[in-house]
């Protein structure tokens, strides 16, 4: 029998039940945040472990680690000559927010036009069912060894990110699947091939040792944040381009969006323009971007007629996947201290970092999954990035430093991971089980030649 046929019609009759499978994991709201209940993330570790042991996975431990929900690792032996691939994902996720911005209820799966909505659904725990399917097309006797490394706290952040590579004999493996990614747009079969460093950086200006009134004293006095407002204004150009020097930004020959798909993605305000020129995946993908994710600075509610003697800015840094996070945090840094707005000098330093990912994409299994995905969803198959971060990606690619890393998942640029209204479309859900699949047997078939 041809197998990629085989293989289509086995994931299309295992369909119904990794539907339901999702559903029963959507329905459990596993928020590995602090203040939420610890057991609703244990159930969904239990539910997937026996899932697990029904797709015939034989080998299941638990990984405890200080601080961090049960990640379970599971391994079935390569057959003779055969590669091991290791697949990843997270059964954790996001908190819902204000439940009342849900067209439906968040930890209520619900079927809808092909999808399925609810927090999570997209983001992880389609790629983790994906998985489960891949597996059991093959009855859990994969064409390759296969180590699955499922977490449950990646959404919050945890000890587990750097443990890869303090133990690296765990996570041997000829390629790495990262299924926390996603399709450009919905039918467009997508190689997440980079991931931007982050970085963040605090600015604070203090001026006076009160405020003092705005009439008696303003144009005269020294506003706080007037002068914070000036210094992060030299951040980008008219166009919004970022406009620090030593922060990197390349051409990008991958996958775009168009201004109009980009707009409707992001519920741009109608007439409302883009940031920066340039290709919008050279903007958001392989060059940087500086962000003002906080102000601390009197609300309009309460603000009294004074001139501000204090202000503080938290900016959320994005660096060229290439280029050291830690570098582009300094650049901005030292931009900042320059800048002494009014003659004011402003107070500026780093927090936390983030390293990218740039992925090799010439190796056998990179060869192997774009195969398996064109044959998926019958289409050609295209390279994209990410603007956001994987936590545990460089951990896994340094403790398997001959590994490919392969980024791919269910999600699609309107799936609203993270935001209201979360959904997963069971066809990209089908396609991503099937490609796994089909890659199983590619891989092995050229890893033997």
């Amino acid at each position: 029998m041809d197998l990629r046929q085989d293989l289509r019609s086995t994931v299309g009759d295992l369909l119904p039940e990794l539907k339901d499978l999702l559903k029963q994991l959507v329905a459990i709201p596993s928020i590995a945040f602090p203040d939420y209940p610890k057991e609703n993330v244990q159930r969904a570790h239990d539910l997937i472990a026996d899932e697990l042991r029904k797709s015939g996975v034989g080998d299941i431990q638990v990984l405890n680690l200080p601080d961090t929900s049960p990640v379970i690792y599971a391994r079935i032996p390569p057959p003779p000559g055969a590669p091991t691939v290791l697949l990843y994902g997270h059964y954790d996720v996001q908190p819902s927010g204000d439940e009342s911005l849900w067209n439906t209820p968040p930890f209520t799966p619900t079927e809808q036009d092909g999808a399925i909505y609810g927090r999570g659904a997209a983001d992880c725990k389609s790629n983790v069912v994906a998985h489960i399917g891949a597996l059991r097309a093959y009855g859990g006797k994969p064409p390759v060894g296969v180590t699955l490394v499922i977490e449950g706290q990646e959404e919050f952040g945890s000890g587990f990110d750097d443990y890869p590579a303090e133990k690296p004999e765990l996570f041997q493996a000829d390629a790495l699947l990262i299924c926390d990614a996603g399709n450009i747009r919905a039918g467009a079969p997508t190689l997440v091939t980079a991931l931007r460093g982050v970085a963040d950086v605090f600015v604070e200006v203090r001026t006076l040792a009160t405020p003092v009134h705005s009439g008696q004293f303003g144009g005269a006095a020294p506003d706080a944040l007037l002068a914070l407002m000036a210094g992060l204004a030299t951040l980008h150009d008219a166009e919004g381009n970022v406009a620090v020097e030593g922060l990197r930004r390349d051409k990008w020959t991958g996958a775009n969006y168009t201004d109009e798909e980009f707009a409707e993605i992001t519920g741009m305000a109608p007439g409302m323009p883009l940031l920066g020129t340039g290709p919008i995946g050279e903007r958001i993908w392989y060059g940087p971007a500086i962000t003002v994710i906080g102000l601390d600075a009197p609300p309009v509610k309460t603000a009294a007629s004074a001139v501000i003697p204090y202000a503080k800015a938290y900016l959320n840094v994005r660096v060229h996947p290439e280029q050291d996070p830690a570098e582009g945090q300094r650049a901005v840094i030292e931009h900042l201290k320059k800048v002494k707005p009014y003659g004011i000098e402003l107070t500026v330093t780093g927090g936390d970092v983030g390293s990218g990912f740039a992925a090799g994409t010439t190796g056998p299994a990179y060869a192997a999954m774009r195969e398996a995905m064109g044959k998926a969803w019958n289409t050609e198959v295209v390279d994209s990035a990410m603007g956001g971060s994987i936590p545990l990606t460089n951990s896994m690619a340094t403790a398997n430093p001959a590994a490919e890393v392969i980024m791919i998942g269910a999600e699609d640029s309107n799936c609203n991971m993270h935001g209201f209204n979360e959904r997963v479309l069971l066809s990209e859900l089908a396609n991503v089980a099937l490609a796994e699949a089909e890659f199983f047997q590619l891989f092995a078939n050229r890893m033997r030649k």
